[in-house]
């Protein structure tokens, strides 16, 4: 018996297999269901109370119960609009002025002490600005969205401009090609991985600072909604609504990984990626 287990391990070495592993996605669905599993015995085993914490079949059925409602989806849709639009300008705003500042040596000098002041300021210490500007409306969480967002986007497009080859961009000035024919042709193809990268950043920072703004300042959304189950005591519901805003954030991650792996499709490391 020992000598056949010997032999077996033996050619299974020498024939060089490996036992195959899960898939990632595999893997997370488990511990997604280990927490869910967590969440329902907890209450009921004693460990949370359940006024603070119901079972997650609670929380499960509660929302279900909302999405029978349409406040739940007109609060939905005002979330993903006010996170797609200030994800946008902020987008625009910080790739057009990340350009421009990073082409431009003196202006980059001159601005990086501004840049450098105001971006390590959160942005929910803008709140009362916002609510004094424009109440508790949405505009107010556009503000903080867009500023929140937009330094995320500036800075990578700055370290993306500064990492262009010298070389490159002195041989497109050697042969006089225009100022767009420059940034189409050397400035763009080196920055859009960096472009890339601080839209990632700047969309999970856009939808946090989304639901912040809803919930502090009052402004239509989720995060209202969830305001409003926590003051009516209303715990199942205010749980839903808060697995809701995690899935959004889920389905986010993804879109824009996908978004990503297909605008860098050429770039070696989404090679690798897809390869490995």
């Amino acid at each position: 018996m020992t000598a056949t287990r010997t032999r077996g391990a033996t050619a299974a070495a020498i024939s060089g297999r490996r036992p195959r592993a899960l898939p990632a996605w595999v893997l997370g669905l488990i511990g997604l269901g280990g927490l869910m599993l967590l969440a329902e015995l907890a209450p009921r085993a004693g460990l949370a109370p359940r006024r603070f914490l119901p079972p997650f079949s609670d929380m499960m059925r509660a929302l279900g119960d909302e999405a029978k409602t349409s406040t739940f989806w007109q609060a939905l849709l005002d979330t993903v609009r006010g996170w797609a639009i200030g994800l946008a300008i902020a987008l625009v705003a910080g790739v057009l002025l990340g350009i421009v500042i990073g082409s431009l040596p003196a202006v980059r000098a001159a601005l990086t002490s501004t840049i450098e002041f105001l971006r390590p300021i959160p942005s929910v210490a803008l709140i009362p600005l916002a609510v004094l500007l424009y109440g508790p409306t949405p505009r107010s969480t556009l503000l903080l969205v867009v500023y929140a967002s937009f330094w995320q986007v500036l800075v990578q497009v700055l370290y993306g401009v500064r990492d262009v080859d010298p070389v490159a961009r002195e041989t497109a000035r050697s042969y006089r090609f225009r100022t767009l024919t420059q940034v189409r042709t050397v400035i763009w193809p080196t920055a859009l991985p960096y472009v890339v990268t601080g839209f990632r950043l700047g969309a999970a920072v856009a939808l946090i600072l989304e639901i912040t703004g809803e919930l502090v300042i009052g402004s239509p959304g989720l995060g209202r909604q969830i305001a409003v189950a926590q003051n009516s005591e209303a715990v199942s519901s205010m749980y839903a609504l808060v697995i809701v805003v995690g899935l959004l954030g889920v389905i986010v991650n993804v879109v824009v990984r996908a978004l990503e792996r297909r605008a860098l499709r050429w770039h070696p490391s989404i090679r690798r990626e897809v390869i490995s």
